[in-house]
């Protein structure tokens, strides 16, 4: 009896090229080609760094002011995670076209099993191809893409041919590849291991295993195991299915201390509007808000409330953080704030029939309208009175 042979598994790992930074000239066409880092303000550090700008030597978690000095004709621009995430979740259902068993790992970087996906989409190296232009027609951004019949290797892969390239290991060739890469590379072997590695001669995965699974268990405990397993190209981590996130948040640092009621007011207000949007844009609601304080000597405070029912309004969070702040009553200066909207759940609300209409009308028909304005003309096409001229 004929029996068909298991299919060769692959896992490719999709990561988007200087994602917020791209973005950020996608929007601008005018910033295109120019040396561009996403962060500003003196005490913030870089998100994101565009290609032209690392020529400089800028990279990302940098200090801003670090990467100023090394680019000082550079542009320099505030985060915008709510635009990010919007482009993400194209990026994602992209992805989900292809195969169901899709893990997003970032905003910017998802996990695909493309195990059997050759009888649909040809070999690896078309699979990659076509997943590249997908993502570039519906987002107009550069993705790279590693394919590899383990995930760190596909992981590792990626990274290999950017911007907007592709590498493609198989089964045949992942102990000559093994044997020549710099095991600095491979993902979690920190400063410390490094250490440790170079001290024994260790340069590449390959070395390692010039020492038993013993010796480095000795060596590095369960880490060391670990090693050892994926130095032989052993790596049986599954790609788990996209979970919705637990929590949404959105936080500043600010240029100079502050505890002014006005200054603080508004940034909850702009907060608020963010985690709202992000919430409303994921179909789901929360039940617990949390204020997060850091002051002026570092010191950190969360404040929460539980509600009663799941929001996802701009109003109901920014009252509820608003409250907090006033529970905290801050007796010294904030260099940081920020709000966030976890336990999620949605719980159908039951209408009084002696409610009158306007109170019966749910808290989020501004949101919406809003959503609807923004989603098609841009954020900025229409902005609260409260938050006109606020720099952000």
């Amino acid at each position: 009896m004929h029996q068909d042979t298991e299919p060769e598994r692959f896992i490719a790992h999709i990561d988007m090229d200087a994602f917020f930074a791209s973005v950020e000239q996608l929007d601008h066409p005018e910033w295109r080609g120019s040396p561009l880092a996403v962060g500003d303000g003196p005490r913030s550090v870089v998100s994101a760094a565009s290609y032209e700008i690392r020529a400089f030597g800028v990279r990302s978690a940098m200090p801003v002011a670090q990467a100023k000095k090394l680019c000082p004709h550079g542009l320099f621009v505030p985060v915008r995670m709510w635009r990010y995430k919007e482009l993400s979740r194209l990026v994602m259902a992209v992805l989900q076209r292809f195969s169901p068993l899709v893990e997003q790992a970032s905003v910017d970087e998802a996990y695909l099993d493309a195990t059997g996906l050759e009888r649909l989409f040809g070999p690896p190296e078309e699979l990659a191809a076509t997943i590249r232009a997908e993502v570039r027609r519906e987002t107009q951004l550069s993705c790279s893409v590693g394919i590899a019949p383990v995930r760190f290797l596909a992981k590792i892969a990626s990274d290999y041919n950017k911007p907007g390239g592709q590498t493609i290991i198989h089964q045949h060739q992942v102990r000559a590849f093994l044997d020549a890469l710099p095991v600095g590379k491979i993902p979690g072997v920190g400063g410390r291991t490094l250490e440790v590695l170079t001290g024994l001669g260790v340069r590449t995965a390959g070395d390692v295993l010039k020492h038993s699974a013993t010796f480095w268990r000795g060596r590095l405990g369960e880490r060391g195991q670990w090693l050892h397993e994926l130095a032989q190209g052993h790596d049986d981590t599954p790609v788990t299915p996209f979970t919705p996130p637990k929590s949404s948040s959105a936080e500043n640092t600010f240029e100079r201390d502050t505890r002014d009621p006005a200054t603080l007011r508004r940034w909850l207000l702009l907060q608020a509007e963010r985690v709202g949007a992000d919430l409303r844009a994921q179909g789901v609601r929360g039940r617990t808000v949390t204020l997060k304080a850091k002051f002026a000597d570092f010191t950190q405070v969360t404040r929460s409330r539980t509600l009663a029912e799941p929001v996802n309004d701009t109003q109901s969070i920014f009252e509820t953080a608003l409250a907090l702040l006033a529970e905290l009553n801050p007796r010294q200066d904030l260099r940081l704030i920020g709000v966030g909207v976890s336990q999620f759940g949605q719980r159908p609300r039951q209408l009084s029939l002696l409610e009158p209409e306007a109170a019966a009308r749910p808290r989020g028909a501004l949101d919406s309208a809003l959503d609807a304005v923004r989603g098609r003309f841009g954020k900025g096409a229409i902005v609260r009175g409260d938050l006109l001229n606020f720099d952000e």
